[in-house]
């Protein structure tokens, strides 16, 4: 299967939810899920519909890579400004900026094998490189978890190589 991207220029997206550090070795954002979704309707100004899952990595994560390197996870939903955030919420703003968009359909079980397929095949030969903003997934309509008819939008920050 041959990864073909769209490649989208992203305006600023400011997001609110929940966070935790973590590492690709213990990687369980499940429960941050748990906490934001019976939440949602506490977020003022949320734009309905999409939910977020975001990685903040630190800067130079990825030139030595490794499971044990922690980075923030978030989940999350837009919102027009972040006016009355509710309490144990925090406020997240992902700057403008390029980004490779990859369509994914398939249970979230096996998206590491699609994360893997990006940054080991397409990425390299690509005429792009990563930038140094958030990662993200965008989970609409066709998100359904763990389902394999399940679809979502990955959002890769690139600029020209």
């Amino acid at each position: 299967m041959i990864l073909l991207p769209q490649i989208r220029q992203l305006d600023e997206l400011k997001l609110v939810g929940i966070k935790a550090t973590m590492c690709f070795a213990q990687h369980h954002p499940e429960f941050l899920w748990q906490f934001l979704m019976p939440r949602l309707t506490t977020i003022r100004n949320a734009r309905k519909g999409t939910l977020y899952s975001i990685e903040v990595y630190p800067s130079g994560f990825w030139n030595s890579f490794g499971i044990e390197n922690t980075f923030e996870k978030w989940a999350a939903i837009s919102v027009n400004n972040f006016d009355d955030l509710p309490e144990g919420m925090h406020s997240l703003t992902i700057p403008a900026g390029k980004y490779a968009v990859f369509h994914y359909r398939g249970s979230s079980t096996e998206a590491s094998i699609f994360y893997e397929r990006i940054f080991k095949s397409w990425l390299p030969l690509s005429d792009y490189i990563l930038d140094d903003r958030p990662h993200f997934a965008s989970m609409g309509e066709g998100y359904k978890r763990n389902k394999p008819e399940s679809e979502e939008e990955i959002w890769i920050p690139v600029q020209k190589k």
